[in-house]
């Protein structure tokens, strides 16, 4: 039996989707984001704009998990909807650009725990984090929920220390120089790398219980939850530190507990930005694992990464691949620099969901006109940021594309 086990619940599949988003979006996005936008108000409308288009992805992959409840996501909601090219290029855009932000990502532990030593300290992060997700998609949903509740306490905290204590101004987010339509569009792009993490839920489609229940419950949700708590960060910071100072400061949430004076804080912030990247890190290697098992059962990937676990019921295989190339990036990632490369990948990735939405019947939804416009406000949404991003995370996004166009190509010569 070469199938995954349903073992997720909705409380489960939204600590995912929870667990996936709250890390770098909180922790390191407002800063490159900001410096995009120019002023406060227009960052706050960035984070709206970037959250109104992840919402309508999380409709159209709702949608689509619901009608295709296996592994895989987008890969294979675009193969069966759009056809082959369009389900490799969301897979391979999805892999690539994903596994760069696991390294980014497991850098950024090293940072916080041990600057000294932030690669050997990322490695072993890899290391331990692949050994959880070896043991089954349950010991991954109970170790983010401890992860999620952690990050929860720590953003808290810092709300509440900024608010309370950092003396506040509302007139800070009227500060700064406004850079047009134009740099707000770029910043939401920036931002949307924080809110793509809800996918997660439809990614493990195939160990959700129940997933024409659970799915549509779990993904609006976690992204609702999300989109509050983001807004009230960026607020507090806005509030805080001013546009100025934040465009300039690499850990802003730990310069708004700094601002305040609240003695003890400051551990605090730096303990929580480490799990919060862990929890991101733990479900995102479990994510790409089960995106790399659906293109080896679909052959686009070699065949024998298509193994599962005959005890844990895990893609073993795919997950130790992405363990490896992981470790190999961590000598060269960077978070920062990874943003706008990731965020243009799954622009274009949602690009296809939304695509792939827009070819259901009627009776794939009760609410047919309602989920047809989102999905086609989606797609314009996901390419309009995709290309007001940075034009050297356009140019490496697309040429990192066009190697996997070639790929495919060349794999679908060599099987005629």
């Amino acid at each position: 039996m070469n199938q995954l086990a349903r073992r997720l619940g909705v409380s489960e599949a939204v600590v995912v989707g929870l667990g996936s988003m709250l890390g770098a979006g909180v922790f390191v996005v407002f800063t490159p984001a900001v410096a995009e936008a120019g002023t406060g108000r227009a960052l706050l409308l960035a984070v709206v704009v970037a959250g109104a288009v992840a919402f309508c992805n999380a409709i159209s992959s709702a949608r689509l998990a619901m009608r295709y409840p296996t592994s895989g996501g987008t890969y294979i909601y675009g193969r069966e909807r759009l056809g082959r090219w369009a389900g490799f290029l969301a897979g391979w855009g999805f892999v690539v650009g994903k596994t760069a932000s696991c390294a980014a990502m497991a850098l950024t532990i090293g940072t916080y725990l041990w600057p000294q030593q932030a690669r050997p300290v990322a490695v072993a992060a890899v290391v331990a984090l692949t050994l959880v997700n070896l043991r089954g998609i349950a010991k991954t949903a109970g170790a983010t929920r401890v992860l999620v509740t952690v990050t929860l306490l720590t953003l808290g905290a810092v709300a509440v220390a900024g608010y309370g204590f950092a003396g506040p101004a509302l007139s800070r987010v009227d500060e700064g120089e406004p850079a047009g339509a134009y740099g707000m569009l770029t910043a939401a792009g920036l931002l949307f790398f924080a809110f793509a993490g809800y996918a997660r839920i439809a990614t493990l489609g195939e160990e959700v219980r129940d997933p024409q229940r659970t799915i549509p419950r779990a993904i609006p949700v976690a992204l609702g939850l999300v989109l509050a708590i983001y807004l009230t960060l960026a607020l507090v910071c806005l509030t805080v530190l001013g546009p100025a100072t934040l465009a300039a400061t690499p850990d802003p949430l730990a310069e708004v507990v700094r601002v305040s004076g609240v003695s003890g804080l400051d551990w605090l912030v730096r303990v929580g930005a480490t799990v919060a990247v862990t929890g991101v890190l733990l479900t995102l290697l479990a994510g790409v694992g089960r995106t790399i098992l659906a293109m080896a059962r679909h052959r686009d990937l070699p065949v024998a990464l298509a193994a599962v676990h005959p005890r844990h019921r895990v893609p073993h295989r795919a997950e130790l691949l992405v363990a490896a190339a992981v470790i190999a990036l961590v000598s060269f990632g960077d978070l920062r620099d990874a943003i706008g490369f990731s965020s243009f990948t799954v622009l274009t990735y949602y690009a296809i969901t939304n695509g792939s939405a827009l070819t259901l019947p009627r009776g794939a939804s009760r609410f047919w006109p309602l989920a047809q416009v989102t999905a086609g406000a989606g797609l314009v949404g996901c390419l309009l940021l995709a290309v007001t991003l940075p034009v050297g995370s356009v140019l490496v996004g697309l040429a990192v594309l066009a190697v996997g166009a070639a790929v495919a190509a060349l794999r679908l010569v060599g099987q005629r």
